[in-house]
């Protein structure tokens, strides 16, 4: 008789308050391993699926798609009541952060395993490879892959002033909020007038690229001082005329600053109730950029056209083209010599120049904020018995066809033909200086902002130039030609003033940022700058 075979069931323990083994009835194997809940509807996630397409990771095992594989990091899903974390898939390294030197596509690497193959024929490497049509490289170690792009250097500029450790950031303003502002000033009144200006020589309107004229060297004695040292303006806050004082080109670059690339700093003095915006010799104020605001700006180097280099030939030409251009036998004065002036120590003759203290109010009637600023005029033309004051600048052109150009015309090809779209070329290339330069010419109530259009003799000589045309605008309309808002370079002093106003008595420094389009002001200990071998005369 065959043996019956015994089958027995299991001990099942109830859990009546849900699914799940009871804690009471817990074997004694699962006490220390922690329990995920879940719902009858959950399922298991697949580690491997032989059914599922080829997935786009498929890893290669011999140099071909592994069939049936899948991802399982991706697709696996923890099961149970809200997937517990202690049952979900934790991967331990983050292999998406490597990746292999070569991440073309399959297409470009046969494109390129076609070329390479090619330049080992002709016997040629890869950074000697050249277009017949262009003669540039073809590789990107020689700048230009295979469609003739250029990729864009990484430009890091310095900070025009060495921030020190004791600064303390008081506030960051964002220049394209600046933009944004709006203010309307009443016509100034004029307190003081100071110089001795001559007239403008008309003949200079009849220049053409055709009849060039040299630009003579003319040494001539200039000042710059800061508000601070000015004399006039000392005697101004002893009898409290005002509560801001400030030079027009410090001001100047304060209410264009949405447009300045490059960086500069103006130092800032609380005495008081008194606002002063002063300068330090040497920087931005004394000397002109170049090209500042193109698309490739000049590069850093050793060559006549680096940044430092065109800023001094640039601001050379414009000492001597203003010089040029005025008639020194015709005279205008003013009700006051000029108070910079020292007989014993100044050799050479002065230059033209005048200089007009005029009050702003930033407030209104009930309640004022006279802003005084010591402006400067250029010159003078007679128009029939009129004479009007002028504010003469010079452009200036170094090589159309070297590296920071901005894609500039010809000058002696096009000025005569082609004159707007050089003209629209320099806004573009230059919009911070002629900014500067258009509200400059409005603070100091010029009715004529004179240009000039100088060029190298020859591209590889930075020392001597021709004069190629000359161009005259109204101050307000060129601004307003280049989308200069005027209540908007009000409105941005406004605010600054209002701010600056609240801080405590001591000295600041607003910087602008040498990469970043942002302005910061810190406060400073008293002596900072002061005793700064660096420091140079302030007479230029």
């Amino acid at each position: 008789m065959a043996a019956r075979a015994n089958f027995v069931l299991s001990s099942i323990d109830d859990n009546e308050s849900g699914w799940g083994p009871s804690a009471t009835h817990l074997p004694e194997q699962y006490k220390d391993i922690p329990y995920a809940p879940y719902s009858k509807g959950d399922k298991l996630g697949r580690i491997a699926d032989w059914s599922a397409p080829d997935a786009k990771d498929n890893k290669d095992v011999g140099g071909r798609a592994r069939q049936g594989y899948r991802n399982y990091k991706e697709s696996y899903q923890g099961y149970g009541s809200n997937a517990a974390n202690a049952f979900v898939y934790q991967h331990t390294e983050d292999e998406s952060s490597f990746s292999v030197v070569d991440n073309r596509t399959a297409a470009q690497k046969k494109a390129s395993s076609r070329g390479n193959t090619a330049a080992k024929r002709t016997g040629r490497n890869q950074g000697q490879n050249q277009n017949q049509k262009t003669g540039r490289p073809t590789n990107n170690r020689g700048g230009y892959n295979r469609s003739g792009y250029q990729k864009k250097p990484q430009r890091t500029r310095d900070a025009s002033v060495t921030v020190g450790p004791e600064w303390k950031v008081l506030e960051e303003f964002e220049l394209h909020r600046l933009a944004k502002l709006a203010y309307d000033v009443r016509q100034p009144e004029d307190i003081a007038s100071y110089g001795r200006l001559y007239h403008y020589e008309k003949s200079y309107d009849r220049i053409v690229s055709k009849l060039e004229k040299p630009l003579q060297d003319l040494p001539r004695t200039r000042y710059n001082v800061t508000t601070s040292e000015d004399p006039v303006i000392q005697n101004l806050i002893s009898k409290n005329e005002g509560t801001v004082y400030a030079t027009d080109n410090i001001l100047a670059l304060l209410m264009s600053a949405p447009r300045s690339a490059y960086p500069w700093d103006i130092v800032i003095i609380r005495e008081g109730d008194d606002l002063i915006f002063d300068k330090r010799d040497g920087g931005v104020f004394d000397y002109l950029s170049v090209n500042e605001n193109a698309a490739e700006p000049p590069l850093e180097g050793t060559d006549i056209n680096n940044p430092d280099a065109l800023s001094t030939e640039a601001t050379e030409i414009n000492n001597n083209f203003s010089t040029q251009v005025l008639d020194e036998e015709q005279v205008y004065d003013f009700e006051n010599p000029n108070p910079f002036y020292n007989a014993e120590e100044d050799t050479e003759p002065l230059a033209s120049a005048g200089y007009r203290y005029r009050r702003f109010n930033l407030g209104n009637e009930e309640d004022p904020l006279y802003v005084v600023i010591r402006t400067e005029v250029d010159g003078v033309v007679k128009t029939g018995n009129t004479e009007s004051f002028l504010t003469i600048k010079a452009l200036n052109e170094f090589d159309p066809r070297a590296p920071g150009s901005g894609g500039a015309l010809d000058w002696r090809q096009k000025l005569d033909t082609q004159r707007g779209a050089i003209v629209a070329t320099e806004m573009k290339n230059n919009g911070s200086k002629l900014a500067r330069w258009a509200l400059q010419a409005v603070l100091a109530g010029c009715d004529q902002l004179k240009l000039g259009y100088v060029s190298r003799s020859h591209p590889k000589e930075n020392n001597r130039h021709v004069i190629l045309g000359t161009q005259v605008f109204k101050p307000a309309e060129f601004a307003a030609q280049m989308n200069l808002s005027l209540q908007n370079a009000w409105g941005i002093l406004k605010a600054m003033v209002d701010i600056f106003l609240g801080l405590p008595e001591g000295k600041f420094v607003l910087v602008k940022d040498p990469n970043r389009a942002v302005l910061r002001l810190y406060s400073v200990p008293k002596d900072t700058f002061e005793g700064d071998d660096t420091k140079e005369d302030a007479a230029n």
